[in-house]
C-alpha cells in the first residue's frame, strides 16, 4: 500500500446468456425484455460520466432471480475499458433489480454486488480532467482540484518512466478522486480505519497491470505541501509502471521500497530527512533484526512502525543500487517477481537473504551514525 490518485461516447451494452436462472414466467418474452433492459442501462448511466474517454462498457448477466411475476433481480459481470488508458477490460460484479409495467422490464437500480466494492459512478457525477499523461476522475470537487492533481501526476509519469525503463505500461496513470475519506473506503471495499492518514493507494492485479487505479484519500491529500503530493503521486505511478513485474512473491519492503526510491530520486533528501522516525530508533539501540515483514506496512497499525517499515525499505533498495547497480535493482526486482527472494538474491546479486539483512543493518549503522553497534 502506498501513498495518491485518478469514460466521452458510451457504446451500446451486450448481454450475454442467463444461466441459473429460475423458470420464468413470461418464458423467452420475459428474457428477452430483462436483456434489453440491462442493454439499455449504459445509456442511462452516460449522464453520470460526462467527458470520461469510455471505450466500452459491456454487462455479462450471470443469474436472473424473479421476485414475484414483475420483479427480478441480475446478477452481471460489467466491464469496461478507459480508452487510452486500460491495457485490458477492468471487470466488477453488479446487481441490478429491474420492475415490469406495460410489458417493458425497466432497471431501477444498480449496485455492487454483495461483498464488492462500490464504483466512482456510484458516488455521484463523475467529472474527468485529462492531463498530457493521465486522467484524474473525481466526485464532489471541483475542477481547479482535479487540475493540480492531473498536473502532479503528468510529471510524475515521465519522471517513473525515465526511472523504470522497458515496464510494459502505456506510461499514463488514471487517478481517482473521491468525495472523502468513507467514499475512499468504499471504492476499496474496506474500513475506514485501514486508509486514515493514507495519501493514496493503488489498485490493481498484480502480474497484470490492465486496469490500475490510483485511489486519493482527498482528507490526507488536502495536509500535504506541494512535496508531498509529488512525492505521493511518483510513488503510486511506480507501483502503476511496475505491476506486470510484481507477483504474490514480491515483499512488500521491495515493493514499497522501490516506489520510495523513485519518488525521492533527483530529490536531495539525505536519510536523516526521509528517515527520521526509523533513525530515532537506531538511536535509541533498536536495530532491526529482519527485512519489514509484510505485516508491519499496514496502515492500521502503530504509524511510527509502519514509517520505519518504509523508511527501511526505503534504504535497502538504495543499498541495492550503490552496491550493485540501478539496473541490477531492476534485475532483482524483475526476478523477485518471478521465482521468489532467495533464488533472486542468489541468481542477481550472488549473495543471501542473511547476508544482505546483514549489509542492510550495517547501511542503517552508516547512515544513523550515532546509532550504537551491536
Amino acid at each position: 500500500m502506498g501513498v495518491l490518485r485518478r469514460w466521452a461516447a458510451v457504446v451500446a451494452v451486450l448481454v450475454a446468456a442467463v444461466t441459473g436462472c429460475a423458470p420464468w414466467p413470461g418464458g423467452a418474452a420475459d428474457e428477452s425484455g430483462i436483456r434489453r433492459a440491462v442493454a439499455a442501462r449504459g445509456d442511462l448511466v452516460r449522464g453520470l460520466l460526462g467527458g470520461v474517454p469510455l471505450a466500452s462498457r459491456a454487462y455479462r448477466v450471470l443469474d436472473v432471480r424473479h421476485e414475484g411475476a414483475r420483479r427480478a433481480t441480475v446478477d452481471a459481470e460489467l466491464t469496461y475499458v478507459l480508452d487510452g488508458y486500460d491495457r485490458a477490460p477492468a471487470t466488477v460484479r453488479r446487481r441490478l433489480d429491474l420492475v415490469e409495467h406495460d410489458g417493458r422490464w425497466r432497471v431501477t437500480a444498480d449496485r455492487p454486488a454483495e461483498g464488492q466494492p462500490a464504483q466512482l459512478w456510484d458516488q455521484g457525477q463523475v467529472r474527468a480532467v485529462r492531463g498530457t499523461h493521465s486522467l484524474v476522475l473525481g466526485v464532489g470537487h471541483p475542477p481547479a482540484l482535479l487540475g493540480e492533481v492531473a498536473a502532479a501526476a503528468d510529471l510524475a509519469v515521465p519522471a517513473v518512466a525515465a526511472a523504470w525503463p522497458g515496464a510494459a505500461w502505456r506510461e499514463k496513470v488514471v487517478v481517482l478522486v473521491p468525495g472523502s475519506l468513507d467514499a475512499m473506503a468504499a471504492l476499496l471495499g474496506e474500513g475506514t480505519a485501514a486508509y486514515r492518514g493514507v495519501a493514496a493507494v493503488t489498485t490493481g492485479r498484480t502480474g497484470g497491470g490492465a486496469a490500475d487505479r490510483v485511489v486519493v484519500n482527498p482528507e490526507a491529500y488536502r495536509d500535504l505541501g506541494a512535496f508531498g503530493r509529488a512525492f505521493v503521486l511518483t510513488h503510486e505511478t511506480v507501483h502503476v509502471a511496475t505491476r506486470a513485474d510484481t507477483s504474490a512473491a514480491t515483499p512488500l519492503w521491495l515493493s514499497e521500497g522501490l516506489a520510495d526510491k523513485i519518488a525521492y530520486r533527483g530529490t536531495g533528501r539525505t536519510a536523516a530527512e526521509a528517515a527520521p522516525e526509523l533513525g530515532r530508533a537506531m538511536r535509541a539501540g533498536n536495530v532491526p533484526a529482519a527485512l519489514p515483514p509484510d505485516a508491519d506496512f499496514t496502515s492500521g497499525g502503530d504509524p511510527a512502525a509502519v514509517a520505519r517499515a518504509y523508511e527501511g525499505a526505503w534504504l535497502a533498495c538504495e543499498l541495492i543500487a550503490d552496491r550493485w547497480g540501478e539496473e541490477r535493482l531492476a534485475d532483482f526486482y524483475r526476478a523477485v517477481g518471478v521465482s521468489g527472494a532467495r533464488r533472486a538474491f542468489r541468481d542477481v546479486l550472488a549473495t543471501t537473504p542473511e547476508e544482505f539483512t546483514r549489509a542492510w543493518q550495517g547501511r542503517l549503522r552508516q547512515e544513523f551514525s550515532s546509532a550504537p553497534s551491536r
